[in-house]
């Protein structure tokens, strides 16, 4: 298929505002949202040398796309293959680095310039590329196409929204889909949709985030910290945002007489709202502590703000009563399968869209519960801080639900193992 007028226009654009792209990156690196140490790695600069031998390239947005394909990565490396894993943001980046397996690296992603494109690809030689979930970058899906490196789609996923959206413009998307190798759908109505979209190649393999491990925590600070929290009643937000907060605070306030000595932990999404969530506590009139500044939560600290980088494994372990954030307001909500893994009780609001597969399976299941609004959360958690057998079983279920569902990594291994092979004899398509 030849490109349409459109992608060639998106070509020639993003090549001709080069400059301006790196005005944004040093925009960006100025917010604190690039690491300014690795900024190279955008424009295609490696920092790393290329391993030896065969090369997968794996790629996965943020943290969430990332954490799903680290089974995929120590498959990999387990056959004897080197993997390259990319992201986009400093929080995936610094959470990845710890948590790969020997023989994978690590780098940024470079933002979709040809030059910046062309520049990684004559570095890293990648045999074989997969991309997590909806990432259909034009410059890099024609730059592989052009070296005859074979792209497979991996956990993909095509909301009703975006499906949309790209039903409008069904030369443009038919023309990228149609260089995929491989999709590998984590639902029967992606694939659907995904093939009506043009992809020519389309398999049902499952989530992948249903078989990562849960998050590590250490056990020495698992330990302490339940110490320190022994015999109060507890609950924590997970992965909130604006506007969650607010009903979270509300909600301690209400149940703070029923409940004495009740502590709330709140993890914003992002972590550098962690200021900002203390102050709002604050002026509710509640002590709060900030795990950043090194503050533990004593007998009079109401709300706790777990505002750090790759600790959730520890708060999902101290709290068995987990409301999802991203659900009380229409962000789409975050994955509840870590918390399902490590034993908690999930809240969640009606706000699931982007998920909506999994918090399905665990509604069903009994293993979680839908709240409207803070009056209903309010009720909620005093009826599980009021109930722990109930809390229990639904832990249970929550865990069930999420081990059911699990066998995509074996799926995704499956159907991208003829590449592999053809990678190891030198076999490019």
């Amino acid at each position: 298929m030849s490109l349409p007028f459109l992608v060639r226009t998106y070509r020639t654009a993003t090549a001709i505002l080069e400059p301006a792209v790196v005005g944004l990156l040093y925009w960006r690196q100025r917010k604190g949202r690039e690491d300014r140490t690795r900024l190279g790695e955008r424009q295609g600069y490696p920092s790393r040398a290329r391993p030896k031998g065969h090369l997968v390239w794996v790629h996965g947005a943020s943290i969430g796309e990332t954490l799903s394909l680290l089974p995929v990565v120590e498959r990999l490396t387990q056959r004897g293959v080197a993997v390259l894993v990319t992201s986009g943001t400093k929080t995936s980046a610094s959470l990845i680095a710890r948590r790969l397996p020997p023989g994978a690296v690590h780098q940024f992603v470079p933002v979709d310039v040809p030059r910046y494109i062309r520049r990684f690809l004559d570095h890293w030689q990648p045999d074989l590329a997969l991309v997590a979930e909806s990432e259909i970058w034009p410059n890099t899906v024609m730059a592989l196409d052009q070296r005859h490196i074979p792209l497979v789609l991996v956990n993909g996923r095509m909301s009703d929204r975006s499906f949309q959206r790209w039903q409008k413009l069904p030369r443009i998307i038919g023309s990228l889909l149609e260089r995929f190798a491989l999709c590998l759908a984590q639902t029967q109505e992606d694939a659907e949709r995904l093939a009506r979209l043009g992809a020519p190649r389309v398999l049902v393999s499952g989530n992948l985030k249903f078989d990562s491990a849960p998050p590590p925590a250490d056990p020495r600070v698992v330990a302490h910290l339940s110490g320190l929290v022994a015999g109060r009643p507890l609950w924590l937000a997970a992965s909130t945002h604006p506007g969650e907060e607010e009903s979270v605070v509300a909600v301690h306030r209400a149940l703070a007489q029923h409940h004495p000595h009740l502590l709330t932990i709140i993890a914003p999404r992002h972590p550098h709202r962690g200021p900002e969530v203390a102050a709002m506590a604050e002026r509710a009139g509640l002590r709060a502590g900030r795990r950043s500044q090194g503050m533990h939560p004593d007998r009079a600290t109401d709300v706790y703000v777990a505002d750090t980088v790759g600790e959730m494994g520890l708060f999902y372990r101290l709290a068995n009563i987990v409301l999802m954030g991203g659900t009380l307001v229409p962000i789409g909500g975050h994955n509840p399968i870590e918390p399902a893994k490590l034993g908690a009780a999930i809240l969640h609001g009606p706000h699931v869209h982007s998920a909506a597969e999994i918090y399905a399976a665990i509604d069903e299941a009994r293993g979680a519960l839908m709240v409207k609004d803070s009056a209903a959360l309010a009720r909620a958690v005093s009826r599980l801080l009021s109930n722990p057998a109930l809390t229990r079983d639904m832990a249970r279920a929550a865990a069930d639900a999420v081990h059911v569902l699990g066998g995509a990594v074996d799926r995704t291994m499956q159907s991208i193992e003829p590449f592999i092979v053809q990678a190891k004899l030198g076999a490019r398509r």
